[in-house]
Parts: C-alpha cells; structure tokens; sequence
C-alpha cells in the first residue's frame, strides 16, 4: 500500500521588525489646517463682512426684524471664520493638521451653527426684500437694492460655509 507523499516545508524565519506604522487619512482640501480650508475661510469671512457692512450702512434695517437677524447672524458668522482662518494660518505655519476629534467636533460643530444661522437669516430676509420689492411696492422709499444685495452675500457666505461643515463632519464622521 502506498501513503501521501509529505514534503517538509521550511517555516520562514521569525522576524522581529515591529509593525508596520499606521497609515492616516489623507487630508482632503478643505478639511481644518489645509491651504483649501484657509480660501474657504477667507471667502466666508469676506462675504459675511461685506454682508454686514452693506445692511449695517443703510439708515432703516433696524426696523425690520429679519434685517437685524441678518446683521447679527452674518457677525457671528465673520468672527467665527475669521478666527478659524487665523487657526489655519498657524496649522499650515507649523505644517500639520487637526486630528485632534474633540477639535474637529468643535469646528463641526460651530460650523453647522452659523451656517444654519446664515442661511435662517439669508431666508428670512429674502422673504422681506420680496414683500417690500413686489408685494408692496415700496422699493423706492427704502434701501432695496442694499438690501436684495447683502441677502445675496449673505447667500454666498453659506454656500462657502456649507463645504467646510460637510468635510469637517466628514472627517469626525471616518475616524
């Protein structure tokens, strides 16, 4: 009778390399502490203060609630941009990133706030530029133009907030 042929195999030798490092995310442009996320910084700011300055330099939109939800959202909004552009600015200055969650929680966070604020008050404000505008035809005694403009900045301002919400939720969302 005949059995199996065994053919012994060598085991590999043992090594003792340690692990391999652990790879992390590539930083996407846009997330905290990249060149992507300082431009986006920098737009929200400069659409929320020139937002501001055009409500705040008509002589009426103190009397209208909407207008002064505006005012206050879109100085919350630049402070708040600003600030994250100066923590960007030192982030690329000492070349690393956010990876800290409970600062990237906070960036989300504070994110998702103003731009819901930004965009509450840019709605808000839309709908009485066109009850002034169309419904009561009033747009020659007030500042219309002034105001139709800084509800369009105030617009753009949430459209670059939205990106920086969404990557920062993103990038707590992978860890």
């Amino acid at each position: 009778m005949s059995g199996p042929a065994v053919h012994p195999v060598d085991a590999p030798p043992p090594t003792t390399e340690a692990a391999p490092p652990r790879i992390r995310m590539k930083d996407v442009q846009g997330m905290s502490g990249t060149t992507g996320a300082l431009f986006l910084r920098l737009c929200q700011f400069a659409f929320a203060a020139i937002s501001l300055c055009v409500m705040a330099t008509t002589s009426d939109f103190p009397s209208v609630t909407a207008f002064r939800y505006l005012v206050g959202a879109v100085g919350l909004q630049s402070i708040w941009s600003l600030s994250l552009a100066l923590t960007d600015v030192y982030a690329l200055m000492v070349r690393r990133s956010f990876r800290n969650s409970g600062v990237v929680s906070l960036f989300a966070i504070g994110d998702g706030i103003t731009s819901t604020l930004t965009f509450a008050a840019a709605c808000a404000s839309a709908g009485i530029t066109v009850l002034i505008g169309n419904d009561l035809d009033k747009c020659n005694l007030n500042h219309c133009t002034r105001f139709m403009s800084a509800t369009a900045i105030a617009f753009l301002c949430w459209f670059a907030v939205s990106p920086s919400f969404l990557l920062n939720f993103w990038s707590l969302a992978s860890r």
